[in-house]
């Protein structure tokens, strides 16, 4: 039973990390939040999405709230999550300090 238990568990690990980006994170990883606007980013409410290209088309900033710790990430390639505005995602990329480089994402 553990010889089963053990590979799944790790398969589980690496296909849903669960969306928390760890202090001083570097390097891909894959982080779910919703998408907004950098100046409204904690007062929007996700599924906001007229709020927040109201807010972009002003000249915010393209950023994603992680779940877990509520942590604002800059969207570095935002063209990557037009038409995500106020959407829940998953998304990989690069953290570079306090913004992603995004590779891909997915609404959930």
């Amino acid at each position: 039973m553990k010889k089963v238990l053990f590979p799944v568990a790790a398969l589980l690990l690496a296909l849903f990390p669960g969306g928390s980006v760890p202090a001083g994170a570097a390097g891909t990883v894959t982080v779910s939040g919703y998408i907004s606007c950098s100046t409204v980013a904690k007062a929007a409410t996700p599924g906001d999405a007229d709020a927040v290209r109201k807010c972009l088309d002003k000249g915010g900033l393209t950023v994603i709230v992680v779940d877990d710790t509520q942590q604002v990430l800059t969207i570095e390639n935002p063209n990557a999550v037009k038409g995500h505005e106020g959407h829940r995602v998953l998304i990989t990329g690069d953290i570079h300090e306090n913004s992603i480089h995004v590779y891909s994402v997915r609404i959930i």
